[in-house]
């Protein structure tokens, strides 16, 4: 009759477990994960020397992974949501939300709102708070997402929350106000989309950060229109391919009087991102992942929530119905 005994995986884990009353029978108090090698250690009754064993579980042949916005230890703006992206498009998406956790300090409600059968992101009913820790909980390893395809994560992450900087742009103006923290610190003369290519309207969130970087019309489906190389100070707020950044083969005199852009919203800049007296040098140093990009008055209907990480333009309930829980 067995006394004692511990089951410990290949990590030094140990797997929970009770024994039955005559502690003849003991069952773990969840499955064992899969393609994981476990060793029993068995101490039987009357002293005699303790035993073990090993044995491995077998590894699921379709499995899939979330990958994670922002980077763990990372610091953000205050619109940057967390954005899962799966490997495999999920149909039990209750049983992979549920495995899902996203924790605050301070505390907030956070809810899931799927986009699709691979993307699910996070977010509060507001903005986050300026200095918030969040802590992302992935428990996915062994939740079955789809028939026969198996999660493979269980870890946890954290990542930070910066000061609040949210930027509204005019187009009617053709002027961007930066707001810090509340008060205003910057307005720069701006250019936004003429009239055949108008920019998105809504609230955008800066997701990518170039210093320069190549911009080709033919990306974003509108020819040969155009194709410059070293486009200085680019943040990217759709992933359809509108960016705020620099502009240094515009006249100077349309920036805050004229919108000639092909729908992305430009500063004045100088050819080669090191000129410092600039609106797109000043801009881009003040600015990170994850800070707010407000469009008004551009003569186009709102962003897709989808397009980039722009889900603040559904409102709350709207927000709440794309969760499975």
């Amino acid at each position: 009759m067995c006394l004692g005994g511990l089951l410990t995986s290949d990590d030094d884990s140990a797997l929970p477990g009770t024994f039955n009353d005559a502690r003849t029978k003991w069952t773990s108090t969840h499955n064992p994960y899969s393609g994981t090698t476990y060793t029993v250690t068995a101490q039987a009754k009357g002293g005699a020397a303790a035993e073990t064993m090993t044995f491995t579980t077998r590894t699921p042949a379709d499995t899939f992974v979330g990958y994670f916005t922002p980077e763990a230890g990372s610091t953000s703006g205050v619109g940057m949501p967390v954005s899962v992206d799966f490997t495999h498009a999920v149909t039990d998406r209750a049983a992979v939300e549920k495995a899902i956790t996203v924790t605050t300090d301070p505390q907030v409600e956070v809810v899931g709102h799927w986009f699709s059968d691979t993307r699910l992101d996070f977010r509060p009913e507001e903005y986050w708070a300026a200095g918030t820790e969040i802590t992302l909980g992935l428990r996915l390893k062994d939740v079955e997402g789809a028939d026969g395809v198996y999660g493979t994560q269980s870890k946890d992450v954290t990542f930070h929350i910066g000061r609040e900087q949210i930027s509204t742009v005019d187009l009617a103006k053709k002027t961007m106000t930066v707001r810090r923290d509340g008060q205003a610190i910057a307005t720069y003369p701006v250019s936004g989309g003429d009239a055949e290519h108008t920019t998105w309207s809504g609230i955008m969130v800066i997701s990518e950060r170039f210093e320069e970087t190549r911009m080709e019309s033919s990306t974003v489906g509108l020819g040969d229109e155009y194709d410059i190389e070293d486009v200085p100070h680019a943040q990217r707020l759709t992933t359809s391919g509108t960016f705020i950044h620099g502009n240094y083969w515009a006249s100077a005199s349309i920036f805050g009087s004229s919108n000639t852009s092909h729908r992305c919203i430009g500063l004045r800049d100088t050819k080669g991102a090191d000129d410092t007296s600039t609106p797109g040098y000043a801009f881009y140093e003040s600015s990170m992942l994850g800070d707010v990009v407000v469009v008004e008055n551009s003569g186009e209907d709102m962003v897709g929530p989808a397009n980039g990480l722009n889900g603040w333009n559904l409102s709350w309930t709207d927000w709440q119905a794309g969760s499975a829980l």
